[in-house]
């Protein structure tokens, strides 16, 4: 089944795979690599330590387009303001409760909205991988359950295991969501909405903001919560 023919993989043109501080440049090419395997050609670059380099391209072998045409982005936010529907990877655990979905599961929720929305699959730093602050910009957190006793995937393995779930979830789902009346608000309008809440309670003395806790994460939580 390569879905040679399936009109559902023209949809992979909406998801944009974000790679986060990437230390090595040969993995930037492995993932494009990855990507172009499984048929998506989107890659967003967030503050990667060497990049242009000649070892990206090496390791793309035919997939150097996607390196090439990779847009370079300041932040994570900068990086997915476009898009409606954010996914992080995250192998820890957090302080505050967060959707979490195995890469099956990810990959159909992707499938579900491919044709409505713009989709980001963020993938952290090979060493340390997403902070707290750019995971709270996710709809979702994804966990490649993996060995514990090494958990650490490389960063491409990640990618190929992710984007080809993808791939199968839409040559499998034939009844992924209708176009909807309203479209839902991009990542950087939920976090103008979130700004714009933030002044109003400081105005209004609502939290100590010299010990504002976890209230803006649990906000964020809320509107970035999705339904299935």
């Amino acid at each position: 089944m390569d879905g040679k023919n399936n009109p559902s993989l023209k949809l992979l043109k909406d998801i944009k795979i974000v790679l986060v501080g990437t230390t090595h440049p040969g993995n930037i090419g492995a993932s494009a690599r990855a990507m172009k395997n499984m048929g998506i050609y989107n890659l967003a670059l967030v503050k990667p330590k060497d990049f242009p380099n000649d070892q990206a391209i090496y390791r793309s072998k035919a997939a150097k387009d996607i390196v090439q045409n990779a847009k370079v982005y300041k932040s994570v936010k900068e990086a997915v303001e476009d898009c409606e529907l954010v996914l992080g990877t995250s192998a820890r655990d957090r302080t505050i409760p967060w959707p979490t979905l195995k890469p099956k599961e990810a990959a159909q929720e992707v499938s579900a909205n491919l044709g409505n929305e713009k989709i980001a699959i963020v993938f952290g730093r090979e060493d340390r991988g997403l902070t707290n602050e750019e995971l709270g910009l996710c709809n979702f957190h994804i966990n490649i359950p993996s060995d514990p006793e090494y958990s650490s995937l490389n960063l491409s393995q990640a990618v190929q295991i992710i984007a080809y779930e993808i791939r199968m979830a839409l040559l499998e789902d034939e009844n992924r969501a209708d176009d909807w009346d309203v479209e839902r608000a991009t990542n950087q309008q939920t976090e103008l909405l979130i700004e714009h809440m933030d002044e109003l309670m400081k105005e209004v003395d609502f939290y100590d903001v010299n010990n504002p806790r976890k209230l803006l994460v649990r906000v964020r939580r809320f509107f970035q919560k999705k339904s299935n």
